[in-house]
């Protein structure tokens, strides 16, 4: 038996629960981690103090499995049995599952009831587990492996933590290895966009001090182990055991070190399904890829219109906002924009904006929105970026290019289509997706990314990249649950941009859209464009 030091990735943690616990909030924390790193040890000794130190505290840990339930019921155990005996709170209970910690005579209970507190153990896929408890302190283990039969895990952690107030005193961590993409993905994804309480942390295998081992002299690394040496500074001594462990611990094989020890979140995540782009160049790109410069979005003054005076756009920041910008428009400088609008089970718009010149992106967009908002903003994005070649999805509602129109838009894309009654040619606004031009537009991104994956700087898009793939057909889609309207509208807006022209122009002043940029960061009103 030794004291219990915490180690790096340990100290680590317990500072994001110190923290949040003196900014006067209840612990929440989300943990991605790679295997051994001794979480459920601190977890286990938080929850034990909370019960041994204060009255009336209910404490429950669910486990994946039942022998990963009796080792953390153990562990707890040896937490009370090597407590000095002075410090030792009454014990009226301990079996294979559970500590009360409440006086052991009966007699004496009502002079001297002891603390009031319990700390239990149980295994995931019980029926009601937690549902009929007020609870103080709560530890999900490997929740990503939890069983998903009978009434679900998600809604069995979903019954605990209903069970657990909201309150500065309490504490939730749910941590785990990464098993593909289920519910601890979604909720982790959650946590990451600031849409619930819970604080995302994880932890890489390299954060272990422990992974590292001599290296043998004369070692040659590989490219692979190079570039993640440079990508992720680490030590020869590290890509040594990371090496030792591939052999001796995963057979071998490094998709699978990936998953069980993986150096990001994207890594964790991946699973064997066939990739439409590089999973391995979507990870390192998500990994170098830069902040916007500012978020936000415009805000519109009036109805937007061909006469001058007849509307106004001016941009107001927002850290959450649904327009990012990585570049700021040049004068001269040419744009495209496409967008994927809503519709055949989705129910966001988006938006890219590329530099015609360079390809680089330049902006995004994506938001859940009324069609008449979405023509606002892409309308202002347009006029932003120099009046740029805007390219919208028409296959489910052809409202906004009509819009953009009416509101006498200077520049869309078009397209010939057969008029159903003369069967002539004509040219219609906006981009269709069909089964010729879909799988043109994609194998044309794919081309683009593979060869020049630093034009691309959106990690929402790059997720949806990780999760576009081949399903059973050989078709490129996102897997279920998840989206696929950023892929497409990239797509869109590189199978667009022949109709704009690539190369820059001194632009004549009554036609620039340089004015409205300094006069938009100025805010000051603006007036509609022809």
């Amino acid at each position: 038996m030794e004291p219990f030091l915490l180690n790096a990735a340990q100290r680590k943690l317990y500072n994001v629960a110190l923290r949040q616990r003196e900014a006067g909030r209840g612990v929440r924390i989300i943990i991605l981690k790679a295997r051994q790193m001794g979480f459920s040890t601190l977890t286990e000794a938080l929850l034990f103090f909370s019960c041994v130190t204060r009255k009336g505290v209910n404490a429950l840990v669910v486990a994946h499995r039942e022998d990963a339930t009796a080792n953390l019921f153990r562990m707890s155990r040896l937490f009370y049995d090597e407590l000095p005996e002075e410090e030792r709170p009454m014990l009226s209970a301990s079996n294979s599952r559970e500590l009360v910690f409440d006086n052991p005579d009966r007699k004496e209970r009502a002079e001297n009831p002891g603390l009031g507190s319990r700390l239990r153990c149980a295994t995931a896929g019980g029926k009601g587990v937690g549902r009929s408890d007020t609870l103080q302190c709560v530890h999900i283990s490997e929740y990503a492996f939890w069983p998903s039969a009978g009434a679900g895990k998600a809604e069995t952690l979903t019954g605990i933590l209903q069970a657990v107030p909201s309150d500065p005193a309490t504490m939730v961590i749910i941590e785990s290895t990464a098993n593909g993409y289920e519910d601890f993905k979604e909720r982790w994804d959650a946590a990451m966009a600031g849409e619930n309480d819970f604080e995302a942390v994880f932890f890489a295998w390299f954060e272990n001090p422990e992974y590292a081992m001599e290296p043998v002299p004369g070692t040659e690394w590989t490219p692979e182990e190079r570039r993640m040496a440079e990508l992720y500074s680490l030590t020869e001594a590290q890509l040594q055991w990371r090496r030792w462990c591939i052999a001796n611990n995963c057979g071998g094989r490094e998709d699978t070190f990936r998953r069980e020890y993986p150096s990001c979140p994207e890594e964790a995540f991946r699973d064997s399904g066939v990739g439409v782009f590089e999973n391995d160049l979507v990870i390192e790109r998500m990994q170098r890829a830069p902040e916007p410069v500012r978020r936000g979005s415009f805000v519109w003054d009036g109805e937007p219109g061909p006469e001058p005076g007849a509307g106004a756009y001016r941009w107001a920041d927002d850290p959450a906002g649904e327009i990012k910008i990585w570049k700021e428009p040049a004068p001269g400088r040419p744009y495209v924009l496409g967008g994927d609008t809503a519709g055949d089970g989705s129910d966001r718009f988006t938006a890219h904006v590329i530099d015609n010149v360079t390809g680089e992106q330049a902006a995004s967009l994506c938001r859940q929105y009324s069609e008449p908002e979405y023509v606002r903003q892409v309308m202002a994005l347009g006029l932003y970026y120099n009046r740029a070649l805007i390219a919208l999805e028409t296959n489910y509602s052809t409202y906004p290019v009509m819009k953009l129109d009416e509101l006498g838009y200077p520049f869309q894309y078009t397209r010939e289509r057969e008029d159903t009654y003369t069967h002539q040619l004509r040219k219609s606004y906006g981009w269709r997706t069909d089964r010729l031009t879909r799988p043109r537009a994609i194998a044309g991104l794919v081309e683009i990314f593979a060869g020049h994956p630093e034009l691309f700087s959106d990690r929402e898009l790059l997720a949806e990249m990780l999760t576009f793939r081949y399903n059973e057909e050989h078709r490129p889609e996102a897997i279920a649950g998840k989206h696929d309207d950023r892929v497409m509208a990239a797509a869109i807006c590189y199978a667009a941009r022949h109709q704009q022209r690539s190369v820059p122009e001194e632009p004549a002043p009554e036609k620039t859209g340089g004015k409205l940029i300094e006069r938009i960061e100025r805010g000051k009103r603006v007036p509609g464009f022809r």
